[in-house]
């Protein structure tokens, strides 16, 4: 059966609409926004106390660097938190409801399914990291920003929201339980993110394959195109890994 790239935009849609009219989701945005905006504001009041401060130095660094980078940085870890929460109803809701074997039933592919199901809570997810860079944004209003910066981070996100969102999709793809495919993701995902904090100097880099390390280099302002080319790695490989479970299902 060959792949329509209609049918996975239209599949992503049904993810998104689906997203939208859960009064839970409108609840979680809520709070997320209220968290950004206290970090926000909280970051900005330290980077006004010391401004006077940084005058003074040869190189200060800017408010991009003092205000938004922790921002993101704390953004990293909520989505670590909050991803499997979405991504456990991808596949393992629709086997629990019966639902998986009418999707399969239909002239739709395992690969349509896979990509639009992924697709669609990554358009979702996105939105929720343009909202929290435009608030970032808000500094060019009485300083200057350093968009440099600001975009590495927005990318390093993104990047980091694909990686977590094929790793909880393969993992819903494992189990009938929501709740099993969400716990599965965090404690994989959080071991991941202990990995970060293993010492470069270790004779075996355990945290090389850690997602939460190679975002460090986005959030710090460096492009690296290893970092790049291990979050598309690591994306791809566990979405065939849940193309291939549905396949052989």
């Amino acid at each position: 059966m060959s792949t329509s790239p209609n049918m996975i935009f239209v599949i992503a849609n049904k993810e998104i609409r689906s997203l939208f009219a859960m009064p839970s989701t409108w609840m979680i945005l809520a709070a997320l926004q209220f968290i950004f905006a206290l970090l926000f504001l909280s970051r900005l009041n330290t980077y006004l106390q010391v401004q006077a401060q940084l005058t003074q130095l040869a190189n200060p660094p800017g408010a991009t660097l003092i205000v938004v980078a922790p921002m993101f940085e704390a953004l990293a870890l909520i989505l670590l938190m909050l991803i499997p929460i979405f991504t456990m109803r991808l596949i393992a809701e629709e086997r629990r409801n019966k639902t998986l074997i009418l999707l399969k039933s239909a002239p739709i592919s395992s690969t349509e399914i896979v990509l639009g199901k992924f697709l669609g809570l990554f358009i979702f997810l996105s939105l929720i990291i343009i909202a929290c860079s435009l608030m970032g944004m808000t500094l060019a209003l009485g300083t200057s920003v350093d968009y440099g910066l600001l975009l590495l981070n927005v990318l390093g996100l993104l990047l980091l929201a694909a990686s977590y969102t094929a790793l909880g999709l393969y993992f819903s793809a494992l189990t009938v339980q929501p709740a099993v495919a969400a716990i599965s993701t965090i404690a994989v995902l959080f071991g991941l993110s202990l990995l970060a904090g293993i010492s470069p100097d270790s004779s075996i880099a355990f945290d090389a394959i850690s997602p939460t390390r190679h975002f460090r280099s986005f959030n710090n302002g460096l492009f690296s195109s290893t970092d790049l080319i291990f979050f598309l790695l690591f994306s791809i490989t566990f979405v065939l890994l849940t193309w291939h479970k549905l396949k052989n299902e």
